[in-house]
């Protein structure tokens, strides 16, 4: 047995019956796996030492004794190791859950919408092989829904954000190229100011229901509306086919532009749009997100305003 465990052993010792208990321990260690590299370097030498103390001839309470001290070494281990495995599936989850924004974001597509924020959940709560199934399987199904090949069912045009700069989009307004353009002039100037994003939520059902044209109604009311309820110094821009963004300015801290927008979008409940040749009365939830300025590094970061929310506040 002992030239097994210990290959290298010479006869001497394996034929010397108080290093019985010795190659056993050996042979336990060589069996426990490298976790965490430092930790396993430092239990392999606590036992290399602790593994020499241990003569099949001692008197049994001293014997006891130090077996008790080699399980506590093997505990220990444990425990570093377990600690160390769980930081790495938090970090992996961490990460996994930024490149499934990232994602997203690529896409066009909302991260509040329902399938994403499940998605992302289940990042959150994936610690068993099962777990990270059941997300694999979810996220094949929300970005091929048809099959290999096919495209996400929310990453459609009908989501992309708008970075152009011409006045041609869908709500009559200049895209997200144009925020960006006004966002560094203000910047520069060093005025304060916020940045909201307007999610108008039921469009997706509009658009499958009376098609594209009752969308873009939909957005040029939203728009209109709120041209009309903000100051005058205040910018609308087509952010995208679902929302719209709002540079304001002259507001003397969030809770003061909190309770105005809230006070704004409760009153926006019904909206007349054109759906199918026909004139419609129709109750379009709008929430919103503020972002501070100052928190963007560069106007550029408009871009990911939307990987920003959590830096905000949603409403």
């Amino acid at each position: 047995m002992a030239a097994k465990i210990q290959p290298n052993t010479t006869a001497a010792d394996a034929a010397n019956p108080e290093r019985f208990l010795t190659l056993l321990a050996d042979g336990a260690t060589m069996g426990v796996p490298e976790v965490d590299q430092a930790a396993y370097q430092e239990f392999r030498a606590n036992m290399a030492k602790l593994s020499m103390q241990l003569p099949d001839r001692l008197p049994e309470e001293e014997k006891l004794a130090q077996i008790r001290t080699v399980m506590h070494e093997f505990e220990n281990y444990r425990k570093k190791a377990e600690t160390a495995l769980r930081e790495r599936s938090a970090g992996w989850r961490g990460v996994t859950s930024f490149l499934f924004l990232e994602l997203i974001h690529s896409l066009g597509i909302d991260p509040s919408s329902p399938n994403p924020e499940k998605l992302l959940h289940e990042i959150t709560n994936a610690v068993t092989a099962q777990n990270i199934q059941t997300f694999r399987e979810g996220l094949e199904s929300f970005l091929h829904p048809s099959g290999a090949g096919s495209a996400a069912a929310e990453a459609s045009q009908f989501k992309q954000a708008d970075f152009s700069t011409a006045n041609n989009n869908a709500a009559g307004l200049r895209g997200g190229g144009s925020a960006i353009e006004k966002l560094k002039t203000i910047m520069q100037s060093g005025t304060n100011g916020f940045i909201s994003i307007f999610r108008l939520s039921c469009l997706s059902m509009i658009n499958q229901r009376f098609g594209p044209e009752a969308v873009e109604d939909c957005l040029m009311s939203v728009a209109s509306y709120l041209t009309e309820c903000l100051h005058s110094d205040d910018t609308i821009f087509h952010w995208s086919d679902s929302s719209l963004l709002a540079i304001l300015t002259g507001r003397a801290n969030e809770q003061i532009l909190t309770a105005e927008l809230e006070r704004i979008t409760m009153q926006a409940r019904e909206t007349s749009v054109n759906a199918g040749g026909h004139k419609t009365v129709l109750r379009i939830p709008i929430t919103f997100e503020i972002t501070p300025i100052d928190r963007l590094k560069t106007p550029e970061d408009l871009h990911k305003i939307s990987l920003l929310r959590n830096a905000g506040r949603k409403h």
